[in-house]
């Protein structure tokens, strides 16, 4: 599986304009990180469709795409319109990539 996660407007904008997305390989994590990652992924894709209405001044905008046996699937959200499970998942892989 491929997670590909970037973060766009705010306020800090400026700053990441033109920064390409992060991406992320399960073949390069350990076992229990993959297993965790898959985990908080399943939990997000039933309601992958779903959108809330909701808008937020300067709210950050965050797409993550899941790339997963030929299907892709993109889920995007703001900080006005994350669900419980998008923020666990986003979450997760902030501090995935805090640590690289």
């Amino acid at each position: 599986m491929k997670v590909t996660w970037g973060a766009y407007g705010g306020q800090a904008a400026v700053i990441r304009l033109g920064l390409p997305p992060k991406v992320l390989d399960t073949d390069a994590l350990s076992e229990t990180e993959a297993v965790e990652l898959d985990r908080l992924v399943a939990a997000v894709a039933p309601a992958a469709g779903e959108e809330r209405p909701g808008r937020a001044r300067d709210a950050m905008s965050y797409t993550i795409t899941v790339e997963d046996g030929g299907r892709s699937t993109t889920l995007t959200r703001s900080d006005a319109t994350m669900s419980p499970a998008f923020a666990a998942l986003f979450g997760w892989l902030e501090e995935h990539f805090a640590r690289q």
